[in-house]
């Protein structure tokens, strides 16, 4: 299922011709033509333009993201600090217990 599957080419069906020889011809100078002013390529794709309510959104919007990202790790320092915390209580309990035992003994 997982396994991808690679296409096979199929043998052409049509019989090949070998390419023709061109022979070169004489070139014969004629008047030199100037060459032809570049014309500037069109932009491939178009140009993004922001206007103020757009440009608003989007300080609103990572805002918004920093402010959530920070809450989250703001509150999973906070676990991992109530943890450890309640962690070293139940150590000095237990150890509490065990020193009066043994001191009882």
């Amino acid at each position: 299922m997982l396994r991808p599957k690679i296409p096979t080419n199929p043998t052409p069906d049509v019989h090949l011709t070998p390419p023709v020889v061109v022979e070169p011809t004489a070139v014969v100078p004629s008047a030199q033509v100037p060459p032809p002013a570049p014309i500037a390529p069109a932009p491939s794709r178009p140009t993004v333009q922001l206007t103020p309510g757009t440009a608003l959104a989007l300080v609103g919007g990572g805002t918004a993201v920093v402010l959530v990202v920070g809450a989250v790790l703001v509150s999973l320092l906070l676990a991992v600090a109530i943890t450890g915390a309640s962690v070293a209580v139940c150590a000095l309990v237990i150890r509490s217990l065990v020193h009066a035992d043994t001191k009882r003994r």
